[in-house]
């Protein structure tokens, strides 16, 4: 790739400490960014505060540097951005590609078909709410035509919103901004050129396109990748209590997530050793 065109990123949430799957998920951004020459930025996805744990941002941090996974440029809070927010809202909304809706999960769970990820909202506000209905959230419109994009690592990806999703909220009821309008309003802010996440978010992708599309701003490139499975076969988080990751131990930390992700390291090595040599052989990494 020319120099200066990959801008990628890694955004954990502030709900607690790092575990070994939300490392594998930096890791693998970091080596996609640094075989590609590109830029790696990390952004602290904190818009949920009755979720997050203090301290946490910088317990990541920390981690992090302790991985030698080093970032470029200064490191974004998502809290500092709710005027960005609330202005696509803003112009969503003056297009009349987003409305008020009234209704409760419990209404909604009553009446939807389920989807892919839960009740697909059956458009009840869409012409305006009920008469003694209150707005609660604001959900975005969407359409039949398919939102199809190619996943550098899952291949063709097709999903049709309206059908398999239905029009999806941008504003919560408790007032916070949703993660979907959030993640496209500041990837746009960044620069961000290439996503590598968990294939646990594979299913978000076709959401963030339209609403890219909605704001004219560009699409980055996408790579899913497998996330690490707890006994049970859940994916490995905080909500499954999955340990942190032991800052103390980075080399054997780096080495377990390497080898998930393919790559063996051959010998054990300093962290950034371990680094320089699995960008170098990042599979990914001739990908557009």
């Amino acid at each position: 790739m020319a120099p200066g065109t990959y801008t990628g990123r890694f955004a954990p949430s502030p709900t607690g400490p790092l575990h070994a799957g939300s490392l594998v998920a930096a890791v693998a951004s970091w080596l996609d960014a640094r075989a590609h020459g590109g830029l790696w930025r990390v952004r602290i996805e904190d818009l949920d505060p009755p979720r997050e744990m203090p301290g946490a941002a910088s317990a990541i941090l920390h981690t992090l540097e302790a991985h030698a996974l080093h970032w470029d440029g200064e490191v974004l809070f998502q809290h500092t951005r709710q005027a960005a927010y609330e202005a696509a809202m803003e112009t969503l909304r003056d297009r009349g590609q987003a409305y008020d809706c009234g209704c409760t999960r419990r209404e909604i769970a009553a009446v939807a078909v389920h989807g892919p990820e839960g009740p697909v909202y059956p458009g009840t506000c869409r012409r305006g709410l009920a008469p003694g209905k209150a707005p609660r959230a604001l959900r975005v419109r969407t359409h039949d035509t398919p939102i199809a994009f190619t996943d550098r690592l899952q291949g063709p990806v097709r999903q049709c919103l309206e059908t398999q999703i239905g029009d999806f909220v941008i504003r919560r009821a408790d007032g916070l901004t949703a993660y979907q309008l959030a993640v496209v309003v500041d990837d746009a802010h960044q620069g961000i050129t290439h996503v590598v996440r968990g294939l646990d978010l594979l299913c978000s992708t076709p959401r963030q396109i339209h609403l890219q599309r909605l704001l004219g701003l560009a699409t980055p490139a996408y790579l899913h990748h497998p996330v690490i499975l707890d006994a049970g076969g859940r994916k490995l988080s905080k909500q499954t209590h999955a340990p942190p990751v032991d800052d103390a131990r980075p080399g054997e930390n780096l080495a377990a997530a390497l080898t998930f992700l393919g790559l063996p390291p051959p010998e054990p090595a300093p962290p950034a050793q371990l680094l320089a040599w699995a960008a170098a052989h990042w599979p990914h990494r001739t990908a557009p």
